[in-house]
């Protein structure tokens, strides 16, 4: 994982993140944040940085417990991962690199976040995009994601990063791709983050649900859906543009599982990036 930059919170914990911008320096420019699921970190939007980079300021940030940033236990810190902090230390991230609005793309549970932080904090959004993305994970998500062990939690722990990560990718509609060597970088990438640090925040994603606050999202919204997603379907993802209602636009990304970003990348930024130029227009 290349290194980037690291912001240190008010609460003395970490958030690595790179940033990419090569638009014309003359010209006005707004900033893209890309948050990527569980177990994703800022490396994982690589394919993503030369198309948005050369027209916006891209930032890739790695979520409290993984990639660079700190990644303190739940037992020790449980104020670390609480959708308080979470979302404060979005925010903060954003003041500290003098972003006023963003254009936020969250990937899967990243897009439950996307979804709270758009209703709560609109003011500082100028479009939210969602992928792939639940708006929370049920008892039998949580259980698909437990691998066997007692708890999706504890499989992080006992197993490791990379070994839950090796489990999950033998499950149908979840890797990217069947590509040995794709599949060998996958896991050397989510064994960067540690087994506690994805433990820890599987803890507070099974806390976290934007059913309540979804008709109060008002900022112009993309839905990117899977069509064979273990994690959710094109029919849940239709209900949720009915409940956003108003301009929410989504378009179906046929791949071969959830991760539509990495394996449909082009089609991904192409609906992206119309999305957003539709509004700049």
């Amino acid at each position: 994982m290349s290194p980037g930059q690291f912001i240190t919170h008010p609460s003395g914990e970490t958030t690595h993140y790179i940033a990419d911008c090569y638009a014309d320096p003359w010209k006005p420019r707004e900033t893209v944040l890309l948050q990527g699921g569980f177990a994703r970190h800022a490396t994982f939007f690589y394919q993503w940085v030369p198309a948005l980079s050369r027209h916006y300021n891209v930032i890739r940030r790695d979520l409290r417990g993984h990639g660079l940033s700190s990644a303190p236990s739940i037992s020790d810190k449980p104020g670390a991962y609480t959708l308080e902090t979470i979302l404060a230390e979005i925010l903060d991230t954003l003041d500290q690199l003098g972003v006023e609005k963003v254009h936020f793309f969250g990937e899967s549970t990243s897009g439950i976040l996307g979804e709270i932080f758009a209703a709560r904090y609109p003011q500082r959004v100028l479009s939210l995009t969602i992928c792939s993305s639940p708006t929370h994970l049920p008892k039998a998500t949580q259980d698909f994601l437990a691998m066997g062990q007692s708890s999706w939690p504890e499989a992080c722990r006992t197993l490791g990063s990379e070994g839950w990560a090796k489990a999950l990718s033998e499950r149908p509609g979840t890797m990217a791709s069947n590509d040995p060597a794709y599949r060998k970088w996958w896991l050397e990438q989510i064994s960067i983050s540690s087994a506690e640090g994805l433990g820890s925040y599987a803890e507070f994603l099974c806390t976290v649900d934007s059913r309540p606050i979804l008709d109060q999202i008002k900022v112009p919204m993309l839905i990117l859906a899977p069509t064979r997603s273990a994690a959710t379907s094109v029919a849940a993802q239709k209900d949720l543009q009915k409940v956003i209602g108003g301009s929410c636009q989504l378009v179906e990304i046929d791949g071969p599982g959830h991760e539509i970003y990495s394996e449909a990348t082009d089609k991904c930024i192409a609906a992206y990036l119309n999305f957003v130029r539709s509004i700049e227009r």
